[in-house]
């Protein structure tokens, strides 16, 4: 039976726990030199730690680390010789992979609860933590459960997601109301959100090559607006200014239908009086 020193973080109860060993195979006793290196092997794995699923505890945004409940018990001897399975002390520090690469990132929220793989580098990472670059190994341990990473995204079945697209690749939250969907086979980019979309940028520039359509029921541009080729409406137009004149038009201007200025009419149906008091004929 071997003592596995527990992580400075520990709780108390689990700093009183030993973490068995098998005891000697009987195998490594027999006259079968094959067997008895297996059997010895076997008993040498258990100090070997390589991944384990875990949930996430904390997480610190600043030094990108996290707190990692290890979601596998383990057996343990206590102290009056009984034998249970218990919870593996927290793992602290656990640096958390963001993918990425050329200055690219993708971030993602870390919380409470989420589910994990944390797998543990077979070298001391510590030196490499602190200083990056390559690094002397700050203590020659191996296999350790405190040099571990942890990889966001492996879930369990009770958390698995619902409604995974098959044939699109999605940037969504996990209820699937938001989403980025870019879908290879039909050449589609599709953003949903139930709530908003924001762009922000200095200029913003849409080249569509054969049209673009906007379905809203209003739409508002707090700037000027410049339409450089044919601009038509079907729904009416109603404007007003706040100072000046409402609308300067310059160029030829063709009206069919009635035109009303301040309740008269003004259009070739509008007449004058004439010097004998009646009126003259419409617009020629």
């Amino acid at each position: 039976m071997a003592l596995a020193q527990a992580n400075d973080n520990a709780t108390s109860v689990a700093t009183e726990i030993f973490f068995i060993v098998p005891p000697m195979d009987r195998k490594e006793r027999i006259d079968d030199e094959l067997a008895s290196l297996r059997a010895m092997l076997r008993g040498w794995q258990v100090g070997i730690w390589t991944a384990l699923p875990g949930v996430i505890e904390s997480f610190d945004s600043d030094s990108q680390t996290c707190a990692v409940q290890l979601a596998i018990k383990v057996p343990v001897r206590a102290n009056d010789g009984t034998v249970t399975t218990a919870a593996l002390p927290p793992v602290v520090n656990c640096p958390v992979q963001f993918p990425s690469g050329g200055n690219c990132t993708l971030t993602f929220p870390v919380a409470q609860g989420d589910e994990c793989l944390v797998v543990f580098a077979s070298r001391c990472i510590d030196a490499w933590w602190q200083s990056g670059g390559v690094q002397e190994q700050a203590e020659w341990r191996m296999h350790d459960l405190s040099d571990g990473f942890a990889l966001l995204g492996f879930r369990s079945r009770p958390r698995a997601l619902a409604n995974v697209s098959t044939s699109s690749a999605q940037l969504r939250s996990d209820d699937g109301r938001t989403f980025v969907d870019l879908n290879p086979s039909a050449g589609t980019l599709k953003f949903a959100a139930p709530t908003s979309i924001e762009l922000a940028a200095p200029t913003v520039t849409v080249n569509a090559s054969t049209s673009l359509t906007v379905n809203s029921p209003q739409s508002g541009f707090s700037g000027a607006v410049i339409v450089q080729g044919l601009f038509s409406f079907l729904g009416g137009m109603i404007g007003s200014a706040v100072s000046g004149a409402a609308a300067v038009i310059t160029g030829t201007i063709n009206f069919i239908g009635t035109l009303t200025a301040n309740g008269k009419r003004i259009d070739d149906t509008h007449t004058h009086p004439d010097a004998q008091g009646g009126n003259t004929g419409p617009v020629n």
